[in-house]
């Protein structure tokens, strides 16, 4: 991953530049699956934060969980969680335009007064196409895609992930984006495209 191909994967379609990382510990809960599926999920997520070299925990003081992961069969479901447009405003509204859009996924950041990441609210809307993915693929997916602010559109035609064998893995340049940006000397946020050059150093270290 050279500094143009790192650049691409944190520039809006606005052209800006932001990346963010977490900046407190990890603690995830699921909602809408069986204890097997939820110990995919939990695992997955395990797994990306112990290659990010980041931590996660029992509870987080301010919020609880702070990495909540929906799944559902229709965008009509959410609203009707108690309590739950207090931590998505406009909920009715957004989940009526992803409906309409036929989105089956959706991720909504949460960040402190830094910029760092707080909180990550996951929404999967299991429809016939995600209804045929597996549980293993479905949840590192989506546990590479809250680890780190990416752009919207950096994964919008290659997957995070790709094939070993019969094995679906994280596809190794995106796993060294995720260390490169989580080493201590790197900034929590960052809105200058030189944070890439300094992503790229850091991926070609790992080379050496």
């Amino acid at each position: 991953m050279d500094a143009t191909a790192v650049e691409a994967l944190f520039t809006r379609a606005s052209g800006d530049y932001l990346v963010a990382r977490w900046g407190r510990p990890i603690v995830p809960v699921v909602f809408g699956v069986d204890d097997a599926t939820l110990a995919v999920v939990k695992g997955a997520v395990e797994a990306v934060v112990m290659l990010a070299g980041h931590r996660m925990a029992e509870t987080d003081p301010e919020l609880g969980a702070n990495l909540m992961l929906f799944f559902f069969r229709d965008w009509a479901e959410l609203p009707e969680v108690p309590n739950l447009d207090r931590l998505v405003p406009d909920l009715g509204p957004l989940c009526a335009r992803l409906k309409a859009e036929g989105a089956n996924q959706y991720r909504a950041f949460r960040f402190d007064a830094n910029g760092a990441i707080k909180a990550c609210f996951v929404f999967i809307c299991m429809d016939e196409s995600l209804s045929e993915v597996p549980a293993e693929t479905l949840a590192l997916n989506q546990a590479a895609q809250m680890i780190l602010l990416w752009s919207d559109r950096a994964f919008a035609e290659t997957s995070p992930l790709a094939l070993a064998g019969d094995t679906v893995i994280l596809r190794p340049e995106i796993g060294a984006v995720i260390r490169a940006a989580y080493d201590p000397v790197m900034p929590d946020v960052a809105r200058d495209a030189t944070h890439a050059l300094r992503i790229a150093a850091r991926i070609a270290q790992m080379g050496e």
